[in-house]
């Protein structure tokens, strides 16, 4: 599947608004768009767990979960630091979505995907934080 530039973006910033109600029908909570909503992001998606027990792991709601989350800290990322959103598909089994920006990218659907599935200790929040250290100084 190939997709233009503007169909990215438009898929992200609806992936973006997917996650904030999200939030509101299943937990009752407001993300603003701002940064300091970040670490609600990081509650979030432990409380899909919580909620949902073994049903949050499995492939779809990872996916799905994973990527509105992803969408919405890149989201802010990009209106704050800049960048745009890049469809990889060079392995067609597995295309991702990734933000680049000066030369880097940033997979912000991985890291959600680390701390729902590998370590809840992991911190979307602080790996926004350094994406935003490295490129403001």
């Amino acid at each position: 599947m190939n997709m233009t530039q503007e169909e990215i973006q438009q898929l992200m910033a609806d992936s973006a608004q997917n996650a904030i109600e999200t939030s509101r029908n299943e937990f009752n909570v407001e993300l603003n768009g701002s940064t300091d909503s970040i670490g609600i992001v990081d509650d979030l998606i432990l409380s899909w767990i919580d909620k949902y027990k073994d049903q949050a792991l499995e492939d779809q709601a990872v996916f799905t979960i994973c990527n509105i989350y992803g969408a919405y800290v890149g989201e802010i990322f990009r209106h704050l630091v800049g960048g745009h959103w890049h469809y990889d598909n060079s392995n067609p089994d597995a295309p991702y979505i990734v933000l680049e920006y000066a030369g880097r990218t940033y997979a912000f659907a991985g890291i959600c995907y680390q701390r729902l599935v590998n370590d809840s200790q992991v911190s979307v929040k602080n790996y926004f934080q350094q994406a935003v250290e490295n490129n403001i100084q």
